[in-house]
């Protein structure tokens, strides 16, 4: 099994505080790509760039388009509270991450629409970041993965928590009621255990497969969702030093 915690890769290109314009037309290797950063929120991006064989992890529309449900970056785009522009003959629109994936393969895109831009707002203060997904080969579609993000108050406790699972559904599946419970709650090796768990048991609606039932894409849910919120809250406090 492989369980990506650190890669780096071209998803990198998307930043926190930024917006990175997008050629829809154009190929992949025109797409502009800036600098990569050193906020949590490039970490992020960083974290959920798998080095997959598979797939192509260049930062194109079809990446967040496609919608599929196994893929990283729709599911970093709605724990980083990512907006989408969308746009036509008709005009331009914003549309907020949690807003855009609506089922499998399905986004919020109508027929004459195209995604030209993805912005991703500044993370605040004391906030860490973390992306965890298990894999039977390396480069190999995730069975299931997550992502945290958690800024902790001035003294330490938990001020906000996000919890986005991939491949948990049939799209990104945003943990809110578990997320939601540690709001407040100094961050104990229970109170994670507890969030995951509550988040595998009644947030989560996996498909399962060849590779995973879905009680052992519960199971992961479980151990991935405590260790990426885990790891994420370490880094808070890091960064708030």
């Amino acid at each position: 099994m492989s369980a990506s915690t650190s890669r780096e890769g071209a998803w990198a290109a998307i930043w926190r505080h930024a917006s990175l314009p997008i050629e829809p037309a154009a190929p992949v290797t025109s797409t502009r790509r800036p600098r990569i950063g050193r906020s949590p929120g490039d970490a992020l991006v960083r974290s959920a760039s798998s080095g997959n064989s598979i797939q192509n992890v260049e930062p194109s529309p079809g990446r967040l388009a496609h919608a599929d449900p196994a893929a990283e970056l729709p599911v970093i785009a709605v724990a980083l509270d990512a907006r989408l522009r969308a746009q036509s003959v008709r005009g331009e629109r914003w549309i907020p991450a949690a807003e855009f994936f609506v089922s499998l393969f399905t986004t919020a895109l109508e027929p004459d629409e195209m995604l030209v831009e993805v912005a991703l707002p500044a993370l605040p203060a004391r906030t860490g970041t973390a992306f965890l997904e298990a894999a039977r080969r390396h480069g190999d579609y995730a069975m299931l993965g997550a992502a945290a993000v958690v800024t902790l108050d001035a003294a330490g406790r938990c001020e906000r928590a996000r919890l986005v699972f991939l491949n948990a559904g049939e799209g990104p599946v945003d943990a809110r009621q578990a997320a939601g419970q540690l709001a407040g709650q100094a961050l104990t090796a229970e109170a994670l255990a507890a969030a995951a768990g509550h988040a595998a048991e009644h947030e989560i609606s996996p498909l399962g497969g060849v590779h995973a039932s879905v009680d052992y894409q519960r199971h992961l849910a479980r151990v991935l969702g405590r260790r990426a919120l885990s790891l994420a809250a370490d880094r808070a406090r890091s960064a708030g030093h």
